[in-house]
């Protein structure tokens, strides 16, 4: 107080919460590597929310941020009435969400509206003044499946951004998106 805010002097900035879904694509491999770059950028907090199926792919140990899965909304946090509803207080607190991997299965759920788990909750409850963006992975066959199409469709028609799929050779040897 009382000190003139100089060229060098910083105000506090407030940090961007991005909570990042991971689904049970094998891209989420590269869950550990997502979480590091995005650490890399200032200002950001991250924060995780998993399917059960994606705990296949990584090792949990290297995530470094807040990891949730089903087990902390249904049996850890809430207990009664006035207690708090972890999907709820996730989409609270976050900016931004990114869903990457987002597995077809996860795809079909939250283009019918379904919310079976932690993170279809969060999504089905998400505040569409926030962007969500979401990276689809999957078999290419599954890809070119008629209703892959029409499915990413009704998640754009929600207002969530699609990160596009790459060309690569895939882990079961094919090639393709």
């Amino acid at each position: 107080p009382g000190i003139p805010a100089g060229k060098n002097s910083a105000m506090p900035q407030k940090k961007v919460c991005v909570l990042v879904g991971v689904t049970g694509s094998v891209a989420a491999l590269k869950l550990p590597l997502l979480v590091v770059e995005l650490l890399k950028i200032p200002g950001l907090e991250v924060k995780v929310v998993t399917t059960e199926r994606a705990k296949h792919f990584y090792n949990a140990q290297e995530i470094p941020v807040p990891l949730y899965s089903d087990e902390d909304e249904w049996q850890q946090l809430w207990k009664g009435r006035s207690d708090p509803v972890l999907h709820i207080e996730l989409r609270r607190w976050a900016d931004l969400m990114v869903v990457a991997p987002l597995d077809a299965n996860t795809l079909a759920k939250v283009a019918s509206g379904i919310c079976d788990n932690l993170l279809t909750c969060v999504i089905r409850a998400w505040d569409l003044s926030k962007p969500l963006l979401f990276c689809p992975a999957m078999n290419t066959a599954m890809w070119e499946h008629p209703i892959t199409a029409q499915q990413v469709e009704q998640l754009k028609g929600f207002g969530y951004t699609e990160i596009p799929c790459v060309v690569k050779k895939l882990v079961c040897g094919d090639e393709g998106q």
